[in-house]
């Protein structure tokens, strides 16, 4: 995309339900709760992570570097050259603001990885705070899987930027495996280059509160976005996801499917997905669903599709959301084969999120979330419920 549409795309109202996206402080007050986008979080449980001090903290990294890629340290004025997606919230434009540059992972043109980049991403304590600056290159013509995994404990705000060029291809998958006090508030913008095709994958499994925005926009015409996610909120815990996908030219494709679990008192996951559809939109394809399965009485899931349309010239826009609990025919009829009541509700969910896990195509990151889903099931016993909140 050219400087001067760049400007002209972030300088105009990109959707009724988010914010112009700014580097500056003073366009991302402090929330108060009330505003849409930050209505549904627990700001008080944020700690610290609104107030805007810098910090020393740092997680640790371990990568897997395939042969081709480099990652390295860039300045914060290096990472805007580059065209980087700006920051659309407070917690974002803090991570900018006080990360002191950014990690540069670089996928130079025409490449293609013969294996997953993986890079793992770990905290030492939940008393300290660390802002976080990612760029992600993806090169014209390449192709390839990358892994970012977060766990252990730490308060973490990240700005992460994802550059994909022309006709090439990215897998894109992000894991929230932290323990059970972290805090992480993330946001992944990403450019989806003429011609290509990107896939990512979210899963939160861990953490006190979790809210991850993914913003999509398409450089080009051609375009295509498939975002897949999972989420398992046990008693106490807030996870939330937001999705902005920005339409924004002609003869693109997005298609985004997200499914939740909740179990406990007091469990509560967010899901919000937004998809602007622009006059310049003509011929665009786009759908979206989330789907929630309640496990135990006392949870909440909130669900929010939207669709903003600038112009009925388009091939197809729709979405759909469900929130309800287990099917008790489905259970009968698994318990009448001789299966004992535990074992037919843990048979439900793995078939639940199964078929999402499988959607990753990186068997060791499968193999791990089917596992993470099974520890997540063994923490609570499941009882009949009600959808409560939803």
């Amino acid at each position: 995309m050219s400087t001067n549409l760049q400007d002209a795309v972030e300088s105009s109202v990109a959707s009724h339900l988010h914010p112009v996206p700014s580097y500056d402080l003073a366009d991302h007050p402090l929330p108060t709760g009330r505003e849409e986008v930050w209505r549904f979080t627990p700001l008080k449980r944020l700690r610290g992570l609104l107030d805007g001090d810098a910090s020393d903290g740092h997680l640790k990294w371990d990568a897997r570097i395939p042969e081709g890629v480099t990652i390295s340290e860039i300045s914060t004025a290096e990472a805007a050259a580059l065209g980087e997606t700006l920051p659309a919230d407070r917690p974002s434009a803090l991570a900018v603001a006080n990360g002191a540059g950014a990690v540069l992972v670089d996928v130079p043109a025409e490449t293609e990885l013969g294996e997953p980049l993986v890079v793992r991403l770990s905290g030492a304590s939940p008393d300290e705070v660390v802002w976080g600056h990612i760029v992600v290159r993806l090169g014209l013509h390449a192709k390839a899987t990358v892994v970012f995994e977060h766990s252990g404990s730490a308060r973490y705000s990240v700005s992460t930027s994802v550059l994909v060029g022309a006709s090439a291809q990215l897998d894109l998958v992000s894991l929230q495996l932290w323990d059970d006090d972290a805090v992480h508030l993330g946001q992944v913008g990403v450019r989806i280059g003429r011609d290509a095709h990107v896939r990512t994958f979210q899963a939160t499994l861990g953490g006190d509160l979790v809210r991850v925005i993914e913003n999509f926009a398409y450089d080009g015409p051609g375009g295509e976005l498939e975002a897949f996610g999972l989420y398992f909120a046990d008693a106490g815990q807030h996870i939330e996801h937001r999705l902005f996908i920005d339409h924004n030219a002609p003869h693109t494709k997005s298609n985004a499917v997200y499914k939740g679990g909740l179990q406990g008192e007091g469990a509560h996951s967010v899901w919000v997905g937004d998809v602007l559809i622009r006059k310049a939109a003509e011929g665009i394809e786009t759908f979206e669903t989330n789907r929630n399965l309640v496990l135990t009485d006392g949870c909440r899931a909130d669900s929010v599709p939207n669709l903003e349309i600038e112009t009925g010239e388009i091939k197809g826009a729709g979405h759909a959301s469900a929130t309800g609990r287990f099917d008790d025919e489905q259970l009968f009829y698994i318990q009448s084969r001789g299966v004992t009541e535990d074992e037919a509700r843990r048979l439900v969910v793995h078939g639940f999120f199964a078929d999402i896990i499988k959607k990753i195509k990186v068997p060791e990151v499968e193999e791990r979330l089917l596992v993470a889903v099974e520890a997540e099931l063994a923490r609570h016993v499941a009882t009949p419920t009600s959808v409560r909140g939803a």
